[in-house]
């Protein structure tokens, strides 16, 4: 009897150690194949996969390197590539000049990143291109004819840069930003604008532009804030020689914080149908 009961205290001794204990912390390979969970069977199936690898080919487990040029990288690699899109937006490591972009690229993104200049070769062969945002960059030079070939750009901002003259600008645009960059009037061409028909939304604000460029008919919103204009005239957005002459289309006209006082000049706003926000006195 004695020896039945040695045995049964035996018998459970030894199944209570072959039974998992649920609150203890597992690891890999400490239970039977078939109640390894997901993460573990993908762990071992990652593990078999390196094996299977030529020694050449072994995934690097290591931290990426965040150093180099990223004109060594493929664009879609570097950048998000869409269907007709492309956002370069604060790519790291440091984007310095536009990069290699798609055929069929028809709205670029490439906001607040180290680009410097733009040349003509930039744009040459994307002529699908229908918007180009390069806000935020540390641009000072754009080479002439570098947006000449885009028959179909009609919003360019390149607000937030370092420019102090524009380049020539394509006619169909119908927005442009050069807002918080160095321009001066000398470095905008008294008729860059002239020929931009179709030109609704024009931002020239924190500047330091001394005078008023030509204005284009089509212009909706135009925005002037924070310049060293000191002087408007008739002719600046009436005409000298037409008392009969309406702009109804100029909704808004911003002059605030240049050092012009709007209240000498009553004849200069007489063809609009809303005075330009700034000081009257």
């Amino acid at each position: 009897m004695k020896a039945a009961v040695f045995t049964c205290v035996l018998w459970l001794v030894a199944a209570s150690a072959r039974r998992p204990d649920h609150d203890s912390q597992l690891a890999p390979g400490s239970l039977p194949g078939a109640r390894l969970n997901g993460y573990f069977i993908d762990h071992f199936k990652s593990r078999r996969a390196r094996r299977a690898l030529p020694r050449g080919d072994e995934p690097d487990d290591g931290p990426i390197d965040q150093e180099g040029d990223a004109a060594d990288l493929p664009t879609c690699l570097l950048c998000v590539c869409l269907t007709g899109s492309v956002y370069c937006e604060e790519v790291s490591p440091e984007m310095t000049s536009i990069p290699t972009l798609p055929k069929e690229t028809a709205y670029l993104y490439a906001r607040f990143n180290q680009i410097k200049k733009i040349r003509t070769k930039d744009f040459a062969d994307i002529v699908t291109l229908k918007r180009i945002d390069l806000t935020g960059n540390l641009i000072s030079e754009i080479e002439d004819g570098s947006f000449s070939k885009l028959p179909l750009l009609e919003e360019l901002s390149l607000s937030e840069n370092r420019l102090v003259k524009l380049p020539m600008l394509p006619a169909k645009l119908k927005v442009f930003n050069a807002n918080f960059n160095r321009l001066r009037t000398k470095g905008v061409k008294a008729n860059a604008f002239k020929k931009m028909t179709m030109l609704t939304n024009l931002y020239l604000a924190d500047n330091q532009m001394e005078a008023v460029p030509h204005i284009p008919e089509s212009v909706r919103i135009l925005h002037l804030q924070n310049n060293n204009i000191t002087d408007v005239n008739i002719d600046t957005f009436c005409r000298s020689n037409d008392t009969y002459y309406l702009r109804p289309s100029l909704g808004e006209v911003r002059l605030d914080g240049n050092p012009v006082v709007l209240s000498k000049y009553p004849d200069s706003f007489t063809c609009m149908k809303v005075l330009p926000v700034g000081r009257y006195r």
